[in-house]
Formats: structure tokens, sequence, C-alpha cells
């Protein structure tokens, strides 16, 4: 007995001895610089993914280690790569077969930046508009019944328009309206947005474990996730049984209009003789698609319109320009209403102040804060600055190795906030900065104004032009109907779940909030 004992502990601190110093001497990874960690299971990732200071970290690593460095990540045994190097990050999401998305983040979330297959997109602005003058027509009616202070009521901005991006998105995927911003009872939208609150708490030590271990999600399943996902499937699913009978029924009375969602088009996709059986998607496959397209569209937009409202409450004198410049374009005594199809587009993505607040606030609060990658065999990785060697002895170099395995760390808010690149100003709010950009601002990776809120590469956003349109004509519809102003009694703070969402301070617990004093806007004659 007692040397079965001795055996056990001689293994046990082999395989330490092992993992803790033998793998680190042949990882040349361990050759790049990085801060020192505080005790055995200390990690850097608070700090990195920090959404209130996180800036402030990515300088101060830049500043003391260099655009290349070494960080740890969940675990002990676990060192990650962040770079802030252009050139380096332009080839991590370049080479996509390379780096790809670790299991991990593919079990905590399906594809957390991607929008799917947005092939509908010239047919979702009528969607957008109808759905934002809903919006505005829910806001006054509740104004109507409510106490108001000085002509503003305070509102949960966020929840209203996360309701009606919701439905946006519903329609445009599979052309079925949630109707979330007159009514929250529907029980598909209840499953989504559960799924959705279950994804951002997923940052605790028991999600972490789970999303590392297989065996752990099998021992210990999710119930609330099994319940949300059986009720997106019954109901879901017989949307898909019932657009498949229609789509057959049309075909066989040669109705060539069949609808523009999303769904409609995979499925006359998947219907082509000419595709091979293999090429074909599942029911399964199909649904998968339409549950990217309502997070990552959804979520993500709704995201992007709140913290632009939030930011221009903050700066009401940008608020007041924006919206003279929308107001501008209207009809003489019409409205928004009488601009349809493709003169709505044309007006929308032609307004330069729309643009470039739009722009700033994608930069200065992207809704992903970061993302991974893994590489799936050992690299060497090309830089634009010279990586400083962990050993001070040793020269400086233009490239670093990259091990089979390695975890990269995608810091999007280190690229989109660096002041080497945009300027001492870099953290605050200044629209005007787009008139005239520095030049080392083009050497930026990002498939969007030089910026990594989309990403880059072959994986960018490939719905990224819906998603600006869809957040233009929420911002018009809005602007030129309410004004916006920050409550003294609360304070939004950024908090990092999944995505950058806003928290009151002090209530963090509490879930997503984003109140502010929303008035009628009265235009002068």
């Amino acid at each position: 007995m007692l040397a079965a004992i001795s055996l056990s502990f001689l293994c046990l601190c082999f395989t330490i001895y092992t993992i803790f110093f033998v793998r680190r001497s042949l990882n040349p990874l361990y050759k790049l610089p990085g801060p020192p960690v505080r005790g055995f299971f200390g990690s850097h990732l608070k700090h990195v993914t920090g959404a209130q200071s996180g800036y402030k970290v990515y300088e101060f690593l830049e500043k003391r280690y260099g655009r290349s460095v070494r960080i740890r990540g969940a675990f002990p045994w676990e060192e990650r790569l962040l770079t802030m190097d252009p050139v380096s990050m332009a080839h991590i999401l370049k080479n996509a077969d390379l780096y790809q998305k670790p299991a991990l983040s593919r079990r905590l979330i399906t594809s957390l930046i991607g929008c799917g297959m947005l092939a509908a997109e010239g047919h979702v602005y009528q969607r957008q508009r109808r759905k934002g003058i809903q919006l505005k027509e829910k806001w006054l009616e509740i104004m109507k019944g409510a106490s108001l202070n000085e002509g503003a009521m305070t509102l949960d901005i966020g929840s209203w328009i996360s309701r009606a991006t919701f439905d946006v998105m519903g329609l445009a995927g599979f052309d079925y309206d949630f109707n979330a911003i007159e009514d929250e009872s529907n029980p598909l939208f209840r499953a989504y947005v559960e799924m959705f609150q279950k994804c951002a708490a997923q940052h605790g030590l028991w999600e972490t474990v789970a999303a590392y271990s297989p065996l752990f999600r099998w021992l210990f399943p999710d119930r609330v996730a099994q319940r949300c996902r059986s009720t997106i499937h019954r109901i879901a699913g017989r949307l898909i049984q019932e657009k498949k009978q229609k789509l057959a029924h049309d075909e066989k009375n040669e109705h060539l209009q069949s609808g523009n969602d999303l769904l409609t088009l995979m499925l006359k996709s998947n219907s082509d003789p000419a595709l091979p059986p293999e090429a074909k998607m599942s029911d399964g496959d199909l649904l998968d698609n339409i549950n990217t397209l309502m997070f990552a569209g959804s979520d993500t937009s709704s995201l992007s319109v709140i913290w632009t409202l939030v930011l221009l409450a903050r700066n009401t004198s940008i608020q007041d320009q924006l919206r003279n410049e929308l107001l501008s374009i209207l009809p003489a005594n019409h409205g928004l209403s009488d601009l349809e199809g493709e003169s709505l587009q044309k007006v929308v993505s032609s307004l330069p102040l729309l643009n470039n607040v739009l722009r700033e606030s994608l930069r200065l609060i992207s809704p992903v804060h970061s993302s991974l990658r893994v590489a799936t065999r050992t690299d060497e990785v090309p830089t634009m600055y010279p990586v400083r060697p962990r050993d001070k002895r040793q020269p400086e170099t233009q490239s670093f190795t990259v091990p089979k395995g390695t975890f990269i760390h995608i810091c999007v808010e280190a690229f989109n906030l660096d002041k080497t690149v945009w300027g001492e100003d870099a953290w605050e709010f200044n629209p005007d900065r787009w008139d005239c950009l520095p030049d080392r601002v083009s050497r930026q990776p990002g498939v969007f104004s030089h910026l990594l809120t989309f990403s880059a590469g072959p994986r960018a956003c490939t719905g990224m032009r819906v998603s600006l349109t869809e957040m233009k004509l929420l911002l018009f519809i809005l602007l030129t109907n309410f004004t916006f102003k920050t409550h003294p009694e609360y304070q939004i703070l950024k908090v990092n779940k999944v995505l950058t969402r806003p928290h009151l301070a002090g209530k963090e617990a509490d879930g997503m909030q984003c109140p502010l004093l929303v008035s009628r806007f009265q235009q002068i004659q």
C-alpha cells in the first residue's frame, strides 16, 4: 500500500515537472516577454478582457513588453499569445484555416462574430424601417401614460432596442415576426432571450471547466440551455417544415415569388439539382444558420445602437448636429415613410456625420471586446514592430514562433483604441477624427474602416452592410423623434459578458440596464 502511494506521488511530481519545467523550456512562446503571474492559479484574463480598463492594460503591456506578449490563460499550463502588432494580427486573421476558433469558444456559443449567410441583404431595409417606426410609436404611446419630468421620461433603451433588432432578424431570418416590441410572451422569443442571457453569464469557474471538459458537461448538463434548445428546435423546426411545404406548393403552381428571407433562400439553394448531395444542408444545418443570425445579427446590432445613443447622450452638442443633418434630408412636411427602397438606402449611406458618428462609436465601444483563435500547426508569424525577447541578452527579431495548440487573444479594443495609431484622444468620442485620419490608421487590419470591430480576413462578418444599415435606420428614426440625455442618478458602465454590455454601477449583478432620459423632439418651425 505504501509503495503504491509512493509511486503515485512520484508520478504526480514527474507530471508537474514535465508540464511546468520541461514543457516551458521546449515551448518557443516562452521566448516572448510577459507580465508576472500572482500565485499558482494566477491568470491575466481578468485584466485583458475587462471592458472598463482593458484598453489601459493593453497600453501598459505595449510600453513594458512590446507588441507581442505572452500571457497566462485559464490554467497554470496555458500560455497564450497577445499580439498588438498589425502585421501579426493581419497574418493570423488572413490564415483562417491555420488559426481557427478553439473548440471551447464554439462550446460557449456558436460563432460570436459571424453574421451568417445574409444573402437577403437587399430585402431587409423595408423590415428595418417598419420595425423602427413601430418602436417609435411604442415609445410615444408610453410617454402619453407616463409621468414626465420636464418632458422627459426614464427609459431603459437597452431592452427596447434589443427587442426591435430581434424582430428585424426574425423577419430577415425566416420571415417570422416575434412582435417583441409589443409583446415579450412569444415562447420562441423567450427561449432565444434565455439562451442569450445564458451565454452572457458564461464567466464563472463552473462554465470555464465545462467549456474545457466534454465529460463534465455530460455529467452535469445545463438544464436551462437544454430546455431553451428544445423549444427552439420544436418551434423553429416546424417553421422550416412549413416553409418547405410553401416552396413546394409555389413551385408546383409556378409561383416564382416565395419570399426573400434567409431560410427561403437557403431552401431554394438546397433544392438546386446541380448541388452535390454532400453540399446540401440538413434541417439541423439550416437551424444552426438561423440561430447564428439571431445571435450575431440581433445582439451585436442592438448593442451598437445602444452604445451610440449613450455616447450621444453624453455629448449632446454632437447629438444636435447629427439630428440637424438627419432632418435636412427629410422631404418637406413629410416623414421617413416617404423614402422607400433604394432611395432609403442611399439616403442613410450618404450622410457624412452619421457615418462618422457610427464609425467612431464602433471604434470606441466595439460590441465584441475580444475573441480567440488557436494555432492548428506551428507557424512563424511576421511582425511590423521588433519583438523584444524575454532574455534581454538576445537580439530583437522581426518574427516569432507560435507552436501548435497555442491560443491567440484577438484584442479588438487594443487595435481600435491604440493612441500611437489614432492619436492622444483615442480614448475619447470624436467623430470629426474621421475627416482627417493619421496615416498610421491605413496599416490597421480590419474589414471596416481599418477597425477590428467586424474582424478581418476570410472570417470577417459577411452581414456587415446589413448590420450598418440597420443601425443607421434605427438611429435615423429615433434621433429625429427623440432627444437623449444621461440620467444624473445612474452611471452606465461597460461590462464584458461575451459582448460589451451596459450595466449600472453598483448593480452589475442585475444584468444589462441602460436607462436614459428620453424626451420627444419638437422641431421649431
